[in-house]
């Protein structure tokens, strides 16, 4: 092939990638965690925190639970894996966000280089979905919600006034390198770095990447050495927005479940400036509880330290 049919095939596949249009990616679906325990993790997830379960599936040949679905509002799960951990990210088993065409997205991320599946499927609670890897090795789902999928079916159910929260306003995970990943949510998925912060001026922490069609956003939680096996599971988290701090801990503090949960709820001002609680599962996976708003309405300037190196 000569240099002038090489830059005219060149020419054509950019063009091609270009005119694929990303759809929507309106939110943060779900976050799966493996669990050791299903009966403490329920417990901790239904009884202490007040959500409640639509459904569950069971294990291939087997009467016994596999995945519980605990429901945080219409378009927000946690699945609670009953198994052990495949691969070294702690309790993490994946990471979702919901598009109005999965289709749609699966040819858009082809068009860009991204390895995807020969066919978006559907799975066996009826909504379309497929899974891609990010560049840290994340498991990242990708889901429509389907008319006769169990998400919309059970609309208006599962919603108990018990709830701590009505909303998963992030989750974050573990990221080795920030431009690889910038690269894949920012430049391929449209997400939008809306703030920095970290622990200390001189070096970054964490990169709150919002969704490019919402607002819920993915934290990207920064390392330098390897984290441990209890810090996984602290970076690797979900944050539920809580309208009053306060309220909500008082509220925990008077349920019957907390004489099984041993820690001590602390209140504290974050990096952010928002008022936030930390609560851990019986497996140590992170539950952030958060104030939408800073302590004094304003924005927390964003960080501009570089990262680990």
């Amino acid at each position: 092939m000569n240099k002038l049919a090489i830059l005219f095939l060149t020419c054509a596949l950019l063009s091609t990638a270009d005119d694929v249009k990303r759809p929507r990616i309106l939110g943060v679906a779900h976050m799966a965690l493996y669990v050791s325990d299903l009966a403490k993790a329920r417990a901790f997830y239904k009884d202490f925190l007040g959500f409640d379960e639509p459904y569950s599936l069971k294990q291939k040949d087997s009467s016994a639970d596999r995945i519980a679905f605990i429901k945080i509002n219409e378009q927000q799960y946690l699945e609670l894996f009953a198994e052990e951990p495949k691969h070294n990210d702690g309790q993490l088993n994946h990471i979702s966000f919901y598009t109005d065409n999965a289709q749609a997205m699966r040819d858009y991320l082809a068009a860009r280089g991204v390895k995807v599946p020969e066919k978006v499927g559907k799975g066996q609670i009826k909504n379309s979905n497929f899974n891609i890897n990010d560049p840290d090795g994340h498991t990242v789902e990708i889901v429509q919600y389907e008319p006769d999928g169990w998400t919309v079916r059970e609309k208006g159910k599962f919603l108990p006034d018990t709830r701590i929260s009505t909303h998963m306003a992030h989750i974050g995970v573990l990221i080795g390198e920030l431009e690889p990943a910038l690269k894949f949510y920012r430049d391929v998925l449209g997400f939008q770095d809306i703030w920095r912060g970290g622990g200390n001026p001189k070096q970054l922490s964490w990169v709150n990447m919002r969704v490019p069609d919402g607002d819920d956003y993915l934290e990207f939680m920064l390392y330098g050495k390897p984290p441990t096996a209890e810090q996984r599971g602290t970076k690797n988290h979900i944050c539920l927005v809580v309208p009053d701090i306060e309220k909500a801990v008082k509220i925990l503090e008077a349920r019957p479940a907390r004489k099984n949960y041993a820690r001590e709820i602390e209140i504290k001002t974050g990096v952010n400036r928002k008022r936030q609680a930390n609560l851990f599962d019986p497996d140590g996976t992170r539950v952030e509880l958060m104030e939408p708003n800073t302590i004094d309405g304003k924005p927390t300037p964003s960080s501009t330290a570089p990262p680990p190196r």
